[in-house]
């Protein structure tokens, strides 16, 4: 690790890590087509990316990990490059799964995943189930995945199960919604970083990032490193996280870190 970003994290706040991280990974294909790479190559070269930022988190003590790495809207893409990314998912975890057991680190699988064809997804279920005893960071990949898919998912799981039974419709809660969402379990993203210049949350965690900190980069995600993570988290640390109230009720508790105390989970 270079002397610049060990002196951003040596400057973060321990104190005020967000406990959630989620990343839209963008910019793979302009990063190959501005050094007249197949697209390909730009997705070969995320992955690096993708290990750095998992190693970043896990060292510095970020609970949760969220990468999009493959939308509902993706299936749409030419089916060559459908099938490189395909492919390429199932190897990268399979190598790195070592790694992330070394690192405590627990992969977990968001997403349709039985649409994923059987390759790549009996390798990520072979992965999920190697970490599973991890207890480090939680990287989630999302996967063939989309906020309004979940929400219409969640809907539908929880009219089928009201269905015949005398409810009270007037007492569905947001509890209720969230326990059917994909992400049950984790907390929301308190950071959500979108790279490679474009400021969309492109339908990315929409139900989990109602109060999540966005920040946008113009830097490709191949080129997306532990220092532009760092920088960051660094401008996360600097933002005042209200969750309704004012700055003068969250200014009465300096030492009460709103972030957990306004998490439903």
């Amino acid at each position: 690790m270079d002397t610049q970003t060990l002196d951003i994290i040596n400057r973060l706040s321990t104190a005020q890590l967000p406990r959630h991280i989620a990343i839209i990974m963008d910019g793979n294909g302009r990063w190959a087509r501005m050094r007249s790479l197949p697209r390909s190559a730009g997705h070969y070269e995320g992955v690096a990316s993708v290990r750095k930022a998992t190693e970043l988190c896990s060292d510095i003590g970020v609970g949760y990990l969220t990468l999009y790495a493959f939308s509902t809207e993706n299936w749409n893409r030419p089916q060559q490059e459908v099938d490189t990314l395909m492919t390429l998912i199932g190897m990268a975890i399979e190598r790195e799964t070592p790694d992330l057991i070394k690192n405590n680190v627990r992969l977990r699988l968001i997403g349709d995943i039985d649409r994923m064809p059987d390759d790549p997804r009996s390798r990520l279920l072979r992965c999920r189930q190697a970490t599973a005893h991890c207890t480090g960071l939680t990287l989630s990949l999302c996967l063939s995945y989309s906020s309004r898919w979940e929400i219409v998912r969640a809907a539908r799981l929880l009219a089928t199960e009201c269905a015949g039974v005398d409810t009270d419709l007037t007492q569905i809660s947001e509890t209720d919604i969230e326990s059917r969402l994909t992400t049950t379990g984790i907390p929301d993203p308190d950071l959500l970083i979108r790279t490679g210049g474009e400021k969309r949350l492109s339908n990315f965690l929409l139900w989990q990032a109602a109060y999540a900190e966005l920040y946008f980069c113009d830097t490709l995600w191949p080129d997306f490193g532990k220092e532009e993570l760092a920088e960051a988290i660094a401008d996360f640390q600097k933002r005042e996280r209200r969750f309704g109230k004012t700055s003068e009720q969250v200014s009465h508790h300096p030492d009460k870190d709103i972030s957990q105390s306004d998490s439903r989970h």
